[in-house]
This record gives C-alpha cells, sequence and structure tokens, in this order.
C-alpha cells in the first residue's frame, strides 16, 4: 500500500476536483480516510452527475459502489466522529487534503477552531506538522479570504487554488480537472501520469 491520505470535501464549488482526487488515489493503492461536509454533499448533488444519498451508512455504501477499492482501502468517517483517526495525533495519516476547500474552512484552521472532524483533522495535520494541502475554489478572493491563506501558509500548510493551466493543450473539462489533481498528486509525492511536467517532451 502507498499512503494514507485524509481527504475531505467542503462546501466550496469544485466537487469534481476533490471526487477525481479520490478515484486516482485509489487507483495508486493508497488508503483514503474521507470526510465529507454537509455543504460538501449540496455541492455533489447540485454540480455532478452522483446522486448522494442521504445518511451516514447509505453514504459509506455509495462511495464503496462506486469508487470501488479492495476492503480496508476507503474509510467513510461521519462528521462528528471523534474517535476517528484523523482527530488525534497519534492516529492522523501523514497527509491530509481539503479539495475543494470552503473560505468557511480556511477561517475556521486559521484560527484554530475544531467545531467538526474536518476542523478538527486539519488543526492536527498542522500541529504534528504534517503536510496538509489546502484547495480553495473560490473567486475573486477578499482580504479575509487572503489573510487565511497567508496565516496558513506561515503555520506550514500548502495552498493550492484549483486554477487549471493550459499549456496541456486541455480538449474537455476532466483535461481541465486532472490539471488541478495532478498539481495535487505532485504536492503529496505521488506519482502520476495524467498531465506531463512542464518542459517534458509531451508538451
Amino acid at each position: 500500500m502507498n499512503k494514507t491520505i485524509t481527504l475531505a470535501l467542503t462546501g466550496a464549488s469544485g466537487a469534481q476536483y476533490g471526487l477525481r482526487l479520490l478515484q486516482v488515489l485509489l487507483a495508486t493503492d493508497c488508503r483514503v480516510y474521507l470526510l465529507i461536509s454537509r455543504a460538501a454533499e449540496v455541492v455533489i448533488r447540485r454540480e455532478t452527475i452522483f446522486s448522494l444519498p442521504e445518511g451516514f451508512a447509505a453514504q459509506q455504501a455509495w462511495f464503496n459502489e462506486n469508487f470501488p477499492a479492495p476492503a480496508g482501502r476507503l474509510k467513510l468517517f461521519d462528521r462528528d466522529d471523534w474517535f476517528a483517526p484523523v482527530a488525534s495525533g497519534s492516529g492522523a495519516p501523514e497527509a491530509m487534503v481539503i479539495c475543494p476547500a470552503s473560505g468557511g474552512t480556511l477561517s475556521a484552521l486559521a484560527c484554530g477552531a475544531s467545531n467538526n472532524l474536518i476542523e478538527r483533522a486539519g488543526d492536527v495535520a498542522l500541529k504534528e506538522r504534517r503536510k496538509l494541502v489546502l484547495v480553495p475554489r473560490e473567486s475573486p478572493y477578499s482580504q479575509v479570504h487572503l489573510e487565511n491563506m497567508l496565516k496558513l501558509t506561515q503555520m506550514g500548510a500548502i495552498v493550492l487554488p484549483a486554477s487549471p493551466g493550459f499549456y496541456q493543450y486541455p480538449k474537455t473539462i476532466e483535461d481541465l480537472v486532472d490539471f488541478v489533481v495532478a498539481r495535487i498528486l505532485d504536492q503529496l509525492g505521488i506519482a502520476q501520469t495524467l498531465v506531463p511536467p512542464w518542459g517534458s517532451a509531451n508538451n
């Protein structure tokens, strides 16, 4: 098994980025601890073709069906499961990605709030000096957004806005999504073939 990654989806637009990242992580033999906010559930239903069901048990079954992986490789945790490994530095994985990351989540992490499991997991990643990749998808940024992102960067987080590049000549929306996912994988140290590196012969 490659790595264990905590992946959280929050209520910003861009659920496609998080769901595609989940698919690719599972394909690269990673174990994924998955966290979904209530607002993210709404965004998934609004922005994607997926019909995410209500209720934790139904959602766990849904993810197992739609994102198949060997037993134990994908684990969904309830928002209030304070006994989840991600809630403690003694059990948290080596890296966490919040994709997409809402402005509210950035604010909570910047001030040390832990009102739900996503915020607590991010707080643990920061205090334990684990890799924390934040993928905001907001435009334009307010002063509050920028100040929070600067503060989180100074705390050790990596702020990776969902800003696709075009030098790979994307032909589909999926190509644009894969560009951002590839950059996230690069930050996690996971080999990827979604987008060739700049300067390669394939560009």
